[in-house]
């Protein structure tokens, strides 16, 4: 799955237009590599999101094409930080 989508069914960023424009301007990476919107996040990839002063750094668990409120914290792990 794409990164921005995937960013959105997760609920970790609440738009992909937010999510998308995260990832062009160099603030989200995963595995410690900057990723591009288009890039193909996996089951137990590490993503880090950049904030002005906030790092947020959790693992991805599940994947799924669509997801409810309630089952959107199960598409991953907090590392560290807090959810934005």
């Amino acid at each position: 799955m794409r990164l921005d989508k995937y960013l959105k069914v997760s609920r970790i960023i609440k738009r992909r237009t937010v999510a998308k424009e995260a990832c062009e301007s160099g603030r989200v990476s995963i595995n410690g590599k900057v990723a591009k919107p288009g890039t193909d996040v996996e089951e137990d990839d590490i993503i880090e999101i950049r904030y002005a002063s906030k790092v947020f750094k959790a693992k991805v668990v599940n994947i799924t094409n669509h997801a409810l409120k309630e089952d959107a914290k199960k598409m991953y792990e907090v590392i560290s930080g807090e959810e934005i």
